[in-house]
């Protein structure tokens, strides 16, 4: 119970609720324990001393302890339903909340469909153990304690020969849930497994469907579909022979009782009445020793769910915020590398002795091909990743002394992935600041070169985007995303290839706007167009995660090195030519 334990604390934010619960459970025990008790009353009652009176006060009584039960079953089965709601709610909330926190370098290796699952599926099976399977097992235990007590109080030699089966009915349980429990963590997982392909697929439909493969995928999906059915189906096996069985040694009781109670009944030990409860009780058990079965299946599973939302609780972020972190107030823009290095796995480093400065408003362009770092070093500026060696200062300020809010406030990002949410346009320009105004989300959409767009679609700005942008094309979409970054008028700002998917016409107006709004910013640009490298600052020429050269456009033209070579091969491919000063 290893995980479960470390989930009680759920349960204790709310034990004064469960133990009016719990009392009501009580309550109702006792009402059930009563009414076989008058029965039997009334069944002497009529066959000896004939007290009419008297029996109509018993079945007045068992009709008033049957809807006094009722009333307590109602309590304990509401509340602990509102409990187990308000369980659930809590740990799924504090679950996306660590998941938030978690660092890119988690959510590069994790997969979505995985924790979808555990945040849902898993999480309801913990929430039915940790309220209402907790309740069950202590009304179980109280039942058999409190029947076994009164049998023995009636006669002990019938109530040892009755009980007798109870070991064996117990210890089965236990062999049941030992095997359950790793039957119902491949279940987990294959949930899991299944939500991962489902996910991929309902994703990258278009693709699937541009390369004719729904085979392919329906071939997968009723693979992991297969899976799940056949360990399903040995879990229910399993069940399906156990709770049977232990119905079986129940029921064996009941012929010791006929046959020793009748008897002591006829050497008069016993009287009809008292045997009648026996009878009674034992019936009574049959419930919670059928809920064995169904408690040890609820418990092997909750377990195996509590697990897997352990390890995602039990993981820790790299990047973590220091208990006496600053906060990071409206910077000028200064930026500045040192000796820094980087390495995603602590064996092989993505950067190596990266050291460069950037002064308040200069641009800087980085360029290098795939895998050479670029995308890598504008993450460690916002702190996505932190550093393996080196530092990173904003304005001579280490950026791992700084509260990571106020750090992203001055950071603005158009990724190259771009991302837009199920909402309205409006909603996904102010995104990064939600309690702006009207008048803030036109003036960026304007600058962005997509505020006429939006006016020609029917709802305007309130026009819903469909998941991840759909229903808008490439260039409307990084068009939004640049309006979203520069809402948020950061003093810094990035710019991963946010003009790749746009036509020239629209990367012509795009750069219009982006010219004034880059002055007076520091701005970090990765792109292949030309225009734009060539007004840069600073140009950054990356190869294999080191800087290999670095200075401006004239500098680096005049060397013929690895830029040269790559910026005339741009110009052979765009049919262009080297302009004047550029010959070296």
């Amino acid at each position: 119970m290893k995980s479960l334990l470390r989930m009680m604390h759920y349960v204790k934010k709310h034990r004064w609720s469960l133990l009016l619960a719990f009392i009501c459970l009580l309550a109702g025990t006792a009402f059930q324990l009563v009414i076989p008790r008058m029965l039997g009353e009334g069944i002497d009652t009529v066959l000896g001393a004939g007290n009419q009176l008297l029996l109509i006060y018993l079945g007045i009584g068992i009709v008033i302890a049957s809807a006094l039960r009722g009333l307590a079953a109602y309590g304990n089965r509401f509340i602990s339903q509102v409990v187990s709601q308000r369980i659930s709610y809590d740990i799924r909330n504090d679950l996306y909340d660590h998941l938030q926190r978690l660092s890119f370098a988690y959510h590069d290796k994790a997969q979505t469909g995985q924790l979808m699952s555990r945040g849902t599926v898993d999480i309801e099976a913990v929430r039915m153990f940790l309220s209402e399977g907790l309740l069950h097992i202590i009304q179980t235990v109280l039942l058999i304690t409190l029947i076994a007590y009164l049998l023995i109080a009636m006669n002990w030699q019938l109530a040892l020969l009755t009980l007798m089966f109870m070991p064996p009915i117990i210890w089965r349980t236990v062999v049941v849930s030992n095997k359950l429990r790793p039957i119902w963590l491949k279940v987990q997982q294959l949930i899991a497994s299944m939500g991962v392909i489902l996910q991929e697929s309902l994703a990258g439909v278009r693709v699937v469907k541009a390369f004719s493969s729904q085979k392919d995928e329906n071939a997968a999906f009723s693979s992991g579909a297969n899976n799940l059915y056949a360990t399903q189906i040995s879990a229910a096996r399993l069940q399906a022979f156990n709770m049977p069985l232990m119905l079986f040694l129940l029921s064996l009781p009941t012929g010791i009782i006929l046959w020793y109670g009748g008897q002591q009944v006829i050497a008069g030990n016993l009287t009809i009445g008292e045997i009648t409860q026996f009878i009674l009780y034992l019936g009574m058990l049959t419930m919670p020793i059928r809920r064995l079965g169904f408690l040890a299946a609820m418990f092997s599973r909750s377990e195996s769910a509590g697990q897997r939302i352990l390890e995602i609780f039990d993981t820790q972020s790299p990047v973590k915020e220091k208990p006496d972190a600053i906060m990071l107030n409206r910077v000028d823009g200064q930026v500045a590398f040192n000796d820094v290095s980087f390495s995603y796995d602590s064996k092989d480093d993505i950067l190596s002795n990266i050291t460069f400065s950037v002064q308040p408003g200069q641009t800087v362009a980085l360029v290098g091909g795939s895998g050479s770092g670029k995308s890598t070093i504008i993450s460690l500026i916002s702190r996505f990743y932190d550093v393996t060696g080196g530092s990173i200062t904003i304005d001579n300020v280490d950026v791992r002394d700084v509260t990571l809010d106020s750090l992203r406030q001055n950071v603005g990002i158009a990724q190259q992935d771009v991302f837009l949410f199920s909402a309205t346009i409006r909603d996904n320009i102010a995104y990064g600041k939600p309690d702006a105004g009207m008048e803030e989300i036109i003036a960026a959409a304007r600058a962005a070169q997509i505020h006429d767009f939006i006016l020609s679609l029917p709802e305007g700005y309130d026009t819903w985007v469909g998941e991840r942008g759909t229903t808008l094309s490439g260039g409307e979409r990084q068009r939004l995303v640049i309006a979203r970054t520069l809402l948020m008028n950061p003093r810094i700002l990035i710019l991963d290839d946010s003009t790749s998917s746009v036509d020239a016409e629209t990367e012509h107006l795009i750069r219009q706007a982006l010219d004034g709004l880059i002055k007076g910013r520091t701005t970090f640009v990765i792109t292949h167009r030309l225009p734009i490298i060539r007004n840069a600052d600073i140009i950054l020429v990356l190869q294999d995660g080191k800087i290999v050269e670095q200075g401006k456009h004239n500098e680096l033209m005049s060397r013929q090195g690895i830029y040269y070579k790559t910026y005339t091969s741009q110009l052979t491919a765009s049919g262009e030519s080297l302009k004047d000063g550029e010959e070296g």
